[in-house]
């Protein structure tokens, strides 16, 4: 095995979407090479709703996937082609855009106000950006949680890990979706496939991935608990963490323990020409897919 090491940190970024929705991002509308077949993701959490409340009003989408993680408060959504719902704390969408559609989603707080959640965007490739769009609603009861003996939790999205499956499947991405707990103090070494472009987003807690100076993580090992152990020093809430190649990702829990997201899926390596939820492969797909917006023929007869 070699170590896949992390090469960047940084943390999101304050963000306004939707009607006034306050939100951080992590990344999404720079370079799209950077986390391919990845574009965007935001993580939006506040407990005031005045924040949150006014949502994400009808807006279109097309060439692209939104995967939608709800931890706390509820988000309802519905589409043009008649699709509503509601997604509550744990449960998962996947909506795959492909030739369009007009989509609305309005979060609310939970008893306390908290709103929290996760949303992240995939490309499509060429062949499959015109399909007919698709939901996978996923209740938080489907899907697999695994504990490890030392304490550990790994919820399974999407993808297969340490012997169990995500209930999301189908995705043009071949995507692995984690949300990983390590307790304090704890080292894990996780697998992920070598090819897959791969990333972490610590939500809770701290701690530390191993890098190309600390191959075997020695550092990891004082950093948690001798007397070089500063806080500071360590990844933390809102950062996002990029990783080299490798098939092993090697991770340290601080004092408070860790809870992040790793994320990885297969680069498709196509031309992108992109305006806000719109992803194409040429500029002529693009300005066609907005003359459609303007036409009324955004949405197409085939995929009712």
């Amino acid at each position: 095995m070699s170590l896949r090491p992390a090469i960047s940190t940084e943390k999101a970024m304050p963000a306004i979407e939707g009607a006034g929705v306050h939100l951080h991002r992590a990344f999404g509308f720079h370079d799209p090479e950077a986390s391919d077949p990845f574009l965007l993701f935001d993580d939006f959490r506040n407990d005031k709703p005045e924040a949150y409340s006014r949502g994400f009003p009808w807006h279109p989408h097309r060439g692209i996937e939104t995967i939608t993680y709800v931890l706390n408060g509820t988000v309802e959504h519905s589409d043009s082609l008649g699709n509503t719902g509601s997604l509550k704390a744990g449960d998962v969408q996947w909506m795959t855009a492909g030739s369009g559609i007009m989509h609305q989603e309005m979060p609310s707080g939970n008893a306390k106000g908290q709103m929290h959640g996760f949303q992240l965007w995939a490309n499509l490739p060429g062949s499959l950006k015109m399909t007919s769009p698709r939901y996978q609603d996923v209740g938080a009861k489907e899907i697999p949680e695994i504990i490890d003996d030392d304490g550990t939790r790994v919820r399974v999205i999407t993808g297969s890990f340490w012997g169990r499956t995500g209930p999301v499947d189908g995705i043009a991405a071949d995507p692995l979706y984690l949300d990983i707990s390590v307790p304090a103090g704890r080292r894990k070494s996780l697998k992920v496939d070598t090819y897959r472009s791969t990333f972490a987003y610590i939500f809770e807690g701290s701690g530390k991935f191993a890098d190309a100076s600390d191959p075997q993580g020695v550092l990891l090992e004082k950093e948690v608990f001798g007397e070089e152990l500063n806080i500071r020093d360590l990844s933390g809430n809102r950062t996002l963490v990029r990783f080299g190649t490798g098939d092993e990702i090697v991770v340290r829990a601080g004092i408070e323990g860790m809870r992040f997201l790793l994320v990885a899926g297969s680069p498709i390596r196509e031309p992108v020409a992109w305006h806000g939820p719109i992803v194409m492969n040429t500029k002529e797909e693009l300005q066609q897919a907005f003359n459609d917006l303007r036409n009324n023929k955004f949405v197409k007869p085939t995929d009712h």
